[in-house]
């Protein structure tokens, strides 16, 4: 119920703040902090990724626009420049990266299952991509990519029924794709889709080695000895379905089970694709639509770079680019839990537009994220003749 809070103050009430406390403890971020907390500097990073701040100074210009209702909007005493900067600088990233991860389990646990996905599997569905988000040599130095200029990567494992991501692994722009999945803890019984670039039998294995299931799309150079094909539909565009065994030392070392390989045309596109999965119980048009669904993380990926600041950064260390892309993550996670919760038909990736425009309102969130759009009585229909009318 909405008692006078503006928009902002009602969206951070979802957030446990006790949890957060606590996560602060445990890194003694507020170690010799008078006003400026660990908590006010999420709030404030929180403000100026859901309006869209450019730049540090922007921001701080947008939130002395309103110093007398800084109190109640949580951001505390003494905002400036340099206090969010130092805060940004010295406290420990990994406070709000294990706030990320406490918001995503409880998104998990309260969103719903996309009406989207059609696929019947019981077990959670992953997709594990990376997205490169590119900077400037001269002042991130520290971010290893080319000779002239500097990089990072954002290794996602993004859950696919429910649309959030799961997991955030930031390297340097040197780092290999497929090394990311050494920072994976596999659930058993769940589904773990990857792109073609994560060929690697050893991993793919170690996948297997914790009952988990994977689809990956092979490489055109894959070298294999046919055991068994097994009947399909070639009306679904299913061209063939066959249990394999890779042939080749490396390749039998790394992978030394029975494979299934399952080859799809894609009418719509005009493509054939080749996929690779240990999963023998699913049916092969399946296993291409769980590939099919893997396209979701490429659009998260378009979305947060569209939507969130997590290509103009506010510092200038790996601490300060850390901490602003684990908040962006809490700000796209907390849009979930708040849909669900209030139960609005909107998007994840309308929401936050709606937000950036109506933060100092103060209107109660329900009615300012429902999908209605009620007429005006007071306009009076004049029956004015279409101009097109003979």
């Amino acid at each position: 119920m909405n008692q006078g809070k503006f928009a902002f103050a009602q969206v951070s009430s979802f957030l446990p703040q006790r949890v957060f406390d606590r996560i602060v403890e445990v890194y003694n971020g507020n170690y010799r902090v008078r006003h400026f907390t660990c908590w006010n500097q999420m709030m404030c990073m929180m403000f100026g990724q859901l309006c869209s701040r450019e730049s540090l100074s922007d921001l701080v210009i947008s939130i002395n626009a309103h110093f007398t209702k800084t109190y109640h909007l949580g951001f505390g005493k003494g905002i400036s420049k340099a206090n969010i900067a130092k805060a940004n600088e010295i406290r420990d990233w990994r406070i709000y990266a294990d706030f990320a991860y406490y918001l995503i389990d409880q998104a998990r646990g309260c969103c719903s299952s996309d009406i989207d996905f059609q696929v019947v599997f019981k077990g959670p569905v992953y997709a594990f991509d990376s997205t490169t988000i590119d900077l400037c040599l001269s002042i991130f130095w520290w971010a290893k990519f080319r000779k002239q200029k500097a990089a990072i990567k954002l290794h996602t494992l993004y859950d696919i029924k429910t649309s959030i991501p799961c997991f955030v692994h930031v390297t340097n722009g040197l780092t290999n794709d497929v090394n990311g999945m050494d920072a994976l803890d596999y659930e058993t019984g769940s589904m773990y889709i990857f792109d073609r670039g994560y060929v690697d039998y050893k991993r793919l294995f170690r996948i297997d080695g914790h009952e988990a299931f994977f689809v990956v799309r092979a490489k055109r150079n894959i070298r294999f000895n046919r055991i068994y094909s097994h009947k399909c539909n070639k009306v679904n565009g299913v061209r063939c379905d066959q249990t394999i065994k890779l042939s080749g030392f490396y390749q039998t070392r790394d992978y030394p089970k029975k494979m299934r390989r399952v080859k799809f045309y894609d009418t719509e596109n005009n493509r054939m694709f080749v996929f690779l999965t240990n999963n023998f119980d699913l049916k092969a048009e399946d296993i291409a639509m769980l590939y099919k669904h893997r396209w979701k993380i490429e659009l998260f990926f378009k979305w947060i770079k569209q939507h969130l600041k997590i290509k103009s950064f506010w510092g200038t260390s790996a601490n300060a680019v850390k901490t602003q892309l684990y908040i962006a993550i809490i700000t796209y996670t907390l849009v979930a839990i708040i849909k669900s919760k209030l139960k609005i038909e909107r998007s994840n990736y309308e929401i936050p537009q709606i937000l950036g425009v109506s933060l100092m309102d103060k209107s109660p969130l329900n009615e300012l994220l429902k999908n209605e759009y009620p007429l005006n009585e007071n306009v009076v229909d004049y029956k004015q003749l279409s101009i097109f009318e003979s």
